[in-house]
């Protein structure tokens, strides 16, 4: 399980995809599959594996960077609906959250 290089903690907003893009290849080569946690970062390295909190509910999950994005502005990350859903934040779309990546 690949880790970022150096220590990744930022705070901002998470979006969440899923239905439609299911089943497309992601920036990594991968197959998108929105019932596995997994989510889309600008620069964080394909594989790397990080913690992704809810600000609002305290609802954590961990999830593998294997896309680029997010493609909507305000947006710091887009995690899959799998995730989405264990942060508890399929409802509202976006949320406040801190990503956390250790190094390896």
């Amino acid at each position: 399980m690949p880790l970022y290089a150096g220590a990744y903690d930022q705070t901002g907003k998470a979006c969440w995809y899923g239905p439609r893009l299911h089943g497309r290849v992601t920036a990594s080569g991968q197959i998108f599959n929105q019932h596995k946690l997994t989510a889309a970062h600008p620069e964080l390295p394909f594989g790397t594996r990080a913690l992704v909190t809810n600000l609002d509910n305290n609802r954590a999950v961990r999830v593998t960077i294997n896309d680029r994005g997010p493609h909507v502005g305000g947006c710091m990350i887009d995690v899959s609906r799998a995730a989405a859903k264990r942060l508890g934040m399929t409802e509202r779309g976006v949320t406040r959250v801190r990503i956390q990546a250790a190094p390896r």
